[in-house]
């Protein structure tokens, strides 16, 4: 079972994707579908069948995130988090090799698409995160063993520069 939290960012930018998709490109393509019908035989018109399939790819986004937008628990940067890792920071890490890597906690539904240096609360890394302040040590169970790592910094404003 995924976790149903999500930052206020990613729950506009799902907002913006439903209304998108339902205010603007579902009527597009409508349109083009009742033109094309009314050229007479479906089966071999194209414009009809590629664009039919393309409005019920829609038409399952859009109730996808009917559901998910009703079931998600936006949760908000509080000044209490300061100094600590929890949903929605920004983390800096670095290993003993040298291997430093950035990214911030976020739910599961925002780390597709463009969602670039994000990972999802469920993760083995974030799990491992929370709680934890700048200078902790921690390990993580990954597929290769067990790696240790340090927080070097945390944010919950901005992403780092």
């Amino acid at each position: 079972m995924k976790t149903q939290l999500i930052t206020r960012e990613g729950y506009n930018k799902l907002r913006a994707e439903h209304d998108h998709l339902w205010n603007e490109k579902r009527p597009e393509i409508t349109k083009i579908v009742s033109w094309a019908a009314s050229l007479g035989d479906r089966s071999e018109n194209a414009d009809y069948t590629y664009n039919k399939r393309l409005l019920r790819q829609i038409d399952r986004r859009v109730r996808y995130l009917r559901k998910c937008l009703a079931e998600l628990k936006i949760v908000d940067y509080a000044p209490q988090q300061d100094g600590k890792v929890f949903f929605g920071a920004w983390v800096e890490i670095e290993n003993d090799a040298g291997d430093i890597r950035q990214f911030r906690i976020v739910g599961p539904d925002e780390i597709y698409g463009d969602a670039k240096g994000y990972i999802s609360i469920d993760s083995p890394m974030a799990r491992a995160l929370i709680k934890k302040e700048v200078d902790d040590e921690f390990v993580v169970q990954t597929p290769e063993g067990k790696k240790e790592w340090f927080i070097n910094r945390i944010q919950y404003q901005q992403g780092f520069d």
